[in-house]
């Protein structure tokens, strides 16, 4: 039997595997250590496992405020703030800085709201979207979120390089007369490869060491900025020379005028110049200085990057973050007034260091130059580190990452592999153009943080409960509105590269990344799903379907994927964008240790992967086989998606066929072999007890008695789908044969039952794969007067055509189809009929079909028992090499019509299971050695010529 509704089925106990992680510890590792609690300092991420060392945790000031200060401040506060107000003038920067820190601080909030959510550990913002969005888009951002810091790194060892030549290069400001280190692209691509070197060396030695010396090297940055804030009101005017490496005027010396109003509105307005530091002295506009501003505000991330060495991450990071935020805004507004109130445009324009000369003591600036970007590149390069480290845990990049998991506190590997694609990123030299790239990348990572918070808001989690409140949606909105805004605005090809990337990796993830094909953590799209597809579950209002907009929605029983997974993929192909799912029923009851069907369900999930279909799987637990497809045929489906039509597999003898062991078979797998030996969903064996006749017509019964549509399918072991798909010459027709077997009249072809089959041929058909085939329509030339068949069982009422009829009825048709002239031959009522329907194929009339003797025919007091007892199987036979004399070469799907079952006594008696032989065997004899074949039997109106 190769499609069989056989009762046997895999048994799959779930009890005898280990829970919990005292025994993943002791299946792994052997016993634990003596003395450890399970659980105990130990880190599990996918199969990687590692101890945990004693690191000692930093707390929010050292740990979070620190290191945001260090690194907003990085390059800008003391090389960049004349560059911005030079150009942009003094209320473009105030209004650039706004936009910059509105962006930051609604994405402060959305970072607030993720961390006091739940523990945050190492990875930081990686980690928060990640865990809210999945593996496939968290994997996306945190990749460019770690070539972000990479960016950021080796912006800011170039604004050191830059600080060190000004002041000790040639000429400089804390050096005799041409007596300092020398200056040239080498020269400076070798003094940030040494500085690069250091960072590594530090980062090396754990980033829990720069850590507890923030507090240190922020001391010296307020001293060294408090300086230059003083500087301002007690340095004298004076002329200021323009620095060696400003090639682009001729003019030497600029004015410092001190407070001045005059000075405070020249400085007022944009008036954009020329880049002094680009080798062809690019002109400035409104994106180039906003990118570099962005840069200042891009270290708020500082801190949750270091969410892996906090004590209490939930806390530390949104206090940290919060306040660092302001403390910065207060510094950058207080400067740019000051220097706007200051200095000529002409010296901001030509001398980006100009905090240098002024200050009453020019050491501390830079001092404060130095450690701000030197300090500020080390923590990028840790962070990048840490958002490595954590891809490679997560199993993200699968083995390419897998050398960067470490055992210790320190990830080494990922710090090297950090440290050498910043020595690749400071080759670009120019720190504006480091600063652009830079800025779009942590945009986009912005954009994702705001996306994530926001996802979570909207979709109403129960477990989405933060302890931060003062955000909500539309904070989370704003964010990422302005995010991509800007964005786009300001350097649209740089956007289109980051967008185009993060596309392509969430795609690559999702088809190759070992996480995303076994998740283990929630994503954030499957809780915004089931919140809309419940939703529009509830609009869809079952009283208002119409047979105009039907579609196939089909529930598949069988017992054994095994043999079945030709038919499961032509159901697929089937069902044209309908409802398709797999029921199963397992013959036992609960005894109350368990569900036996829960460990199962996830198999019959890999084996939906596994064959490619769109399909539901239902899983029923009976005391017969007939009692679980009742319960399935009834209560598959949620809501008004429910599944119309019920297919089988034919009940017959033929030796099952294993698929997925199966040498040439399209569907060979060994994922569901298990090491034991046994296999999941074993095929029937020749001394298999079977489901009975008896069982099975009642199954069968059951279905049209609930008004569902039914088909048994035969043969389907013989279906070549691959050949169907690479159009092979050897398939050309679909066939239809609008006959009834009990009464072969012509008429049939415009009953319901025909016109159902005839859907369902046309519905295949149109289906990608199947288009190159023809469909061929046969009906009977003319039969012989005789009384009608039985009336099938009066059903529930349907709408169709505008009207109320019975469902199951001759009457249940179109209007425009009953007016069909009846007096005319078959076969050009059959092309007005494909006409009306709008279907392509071709019609054949069937001349030579066999003539039942007259006692033979069916009299009106006759049920469908007396039938099969009376009708000769010669008969059936001839009927049997009709079609396969006409459907012998080229037919890939053969649909015929199924006879309506017996009536069988509510009490199993001795005399049903004989005419239930009777039925089968005469099914059996005719559909024998055709191909692949349908036997339908349908009770509703699925067509329509109505506009």
């Amino acid at each position: 039997m190769a499609e069989t509704m056989d009762p046997l089925a895999p048994s799959v106990n779930s009890s005898s595997r280990p829970s919990g992680l005292m025994n993943k510890l002791r299946l792994r590792f052997g016993r634990l250590p003596a003395g450890r609690a399970p659980g105990e300092g130990y880190v599990e991420f996918g199969e990687f496992r590692a101890e945990r060392t004693a690191i000692k945790k930093v707390g929010t000031f050292a740990g979070v405020f620190c290191p945001v200060v260090l690194s907003m401040f990085s390059a800008l506060i003391f090389i960049r703030m004349g560059y911005l107000v030079g150009n942009a003038g003094l209320l473009v920067t105030l209004a650039q800085f706004g936009m910059a820190y509105l962006i930051v601080l609604f994405t402060v909030m959305s970072i607030c709201a993720i961390s006091t959510n739940g523990a945050v550990e190492g990875g930081g913002v990686y980690f928060m979207i990640s865990r809210t969005l999945g593996p496939e888009f968290g994997g996306a951002i945190g990749t460019l979120f770690f070539f972000a810091n990479v960016a950021s790194s080796a912006l800011c060892i170039s604004a050191c390089t830059e600080a060190l030549v000004e002041n000790f290069g040639s000429n400089g400001y804390l050096v005799p007369n041409s007596q300092g280190i020398p200056d040239g692209w080498w020269y400076r691509f070798l003094y940030r490869s040494i500085l690069n070197a250091a960072g590594l060396a530090v980062s090396l030695a754990g980033a829990s060491l720069f850590a507890r010396t923030s507090l240190a090297i922020w001391v010296t940055m307020l001293v060294c900025l408090s300086s230059a804030f003083v500087s301002f009101f007690v340095a004298p005017s004076q002329e200021i020379p323009k620095p060696d490496t400003n090639q682009l005027t001729n003019q030497t010396f600029f004015n410092y005028t001190g407070l001045s109003s005059k000075t405070f509105y020249e400085n007022l307005y944009q008036d954009y110049g020329r880049d002094y530091t680009t080798n062809t002295g690019q002109m400035v506009d409104f994106a180039s200085v906003f990118g570099v501003l962005f840069t200042g505000v891009t270290g708020v991330m500082a801190g949750a990057n270091m969410s892996g060495e906090l004590k209490n991450p939930g806390r530390s990071i949104p206090v940290g973050t919060l306040t660092a935020l302001l403390f910065t805004a207060l510094s950058y507004v207080a400067l740019s007034f000051l220097t706007a109130s200051t200095c000529s445009r002409d010296l901001l324009r030509n001398n980006y260091v100009y905090l240098l000369p002024i200050n009453v003591w020019p050491p501390f600036i830079a001092v404060g130059m130095l450690m701000a970007t030197f300090s500020a590149g080390l923590s990028n390069l840790i962070g990048a580190s840490r958002v490595l480290e954590a891809l490679a845990k997560d199993n993200i990049f699968g083995i390419l990452l897998r050398p960067m998991v470490t055992r210790s506190g320190n990830p080494v590997l990922a710090v090297i592999a950090s440290w050498l694609l910043v020595q690749i990123g400071i080759m670009a030299g120019s720190l504006n153009a480091i600063a652009q790239v830079n800025s779009v990348l942590f945009m986009t990572s912005y954009f994702a943080i705001n996306l994530a918070c926001l996802g979570l808001d909207l979709a109403s989690a129960p477990n989405f409960r933060p302890s931060f409140k003062h955000f909500n949606w539309m904070t989370s909105l704003l964010g990422l509105l302005g995010c991509f805004a800007l964005m786009f605005a300001l350097r649209p090809a740089y956007a289109s590269g980051a967008a185009l990337a993060c596309c392509s990796l969430v795609v690559a993830l999702h088809l190759l990344s070992p996480a995303a094909a076994e998740p283990k953590w929630g994503s954030l799209s499957q809780a915004l799903i089931f919140h809309q597809v419940r939703k529009y579950l509830l609009l869809l209002d079952p009283r208002r379907e119409h047979v105009k907009f039907w579609r196939p929605q089909m529930l598949l029983l069988i017992a054994s994927p095994r043999q079945a997974a030709p038919l499961i993929d032509f159901v697929n192909d089937q069902k044209k964008g309908g409802l398709f799912v797999i029921g199963h029923v397992r013959v036992g009851q609960l005894d109350g240790s368990g569900d036996p069907l829960a460990a199962e369900h996830k198999y019959w999930l890999k084996l939906i992967d596994h064959l490619k279909v769109k399909a539901f799987v239902e899983l029923c637990l009976a005391e017969s086989v007939r009692s679980g497809a009742a319960h399935l045929t009834r209560l598959s489906g949620l809501g008004a998606m429910k599944p119309d039509t019920v297919l089988l597999g034919f009940r017959d003898t033929a030796p099952p066929r294993d698929f997925f062991r199966d040498s040439v078979s399209p569907y060979k797998t060994d994922s569901f072999d298990l090491e034991s030996g046994d296999v999941l969903f074993p095929t029937r064996r020749a001394n298999d007890a079977r489901i009975s006749a008896l069982e099975y017509v009642r199954i069968i019964s059951d279905v049209l008695c609930v008004n569902k549509n039914v088909c048994l399918c035969r043969h389907f072991h013989n279906l070549d789908m691959a050949a169907v798909e690479r159009r092979s010459a050897a398939l050309k027709y679909i066939d239809v044969w609008l006959v009834e077997l009990a009464r072969p009249s012509r008429e049939e072809a415009f009953t319901v039952r025909g016109l159902f089959a005839l859907q369902l041929a046309a519905v295949v058909r149109s289906a990608r794969g199947w288009q190159h085939l023809r469909l061929r329509v046969h009906a009977v030339h003319a039969a012989p007067a005789a009384p009608a068949a039985p009336a099938e069982p009066p059903s529930p009422t349907s709408l169709h055509a505008g009207r109320t009829v019975s469902v199951g009825m001759d009457s249940d048709v179109d209007p425009r189809i009953e007016d069909l002239a009846a007096g005319k031959p078959v076969q050009e009522r059959l092309e007005e009929l494909l006409k009306l329907l709008r279907i392509n194929a071709t019609t054949h009339s069937v001349t030579e079909w066999p003539v039942l003797e007259e006692s033979r025919w069916p009299s009106d007091s006759d049920d469908a028992t007396s039938i099969y007892q009376r009708m000769p199987l010669s008969y059936v036979q001839t009927v049997n090499n009709i079609i396969k004399r006409r459907c012998q070469e080229g037919t890939a799907v053969t649909f015929v019509q199924l006879p309506p079952p017996p009536k069988l006594s509510p009490t199993m008696t001795s005399d049903d299971q004989a005419i239930s032989e009777q039925y089968l065997k005469v099914l059996d004899e005719f559909t024998k050695d055709l191909s692949p074949t349908i036997l339908v039997r349908g009770l509703k109106s699925v067509t329509s010529t109505a506009l």
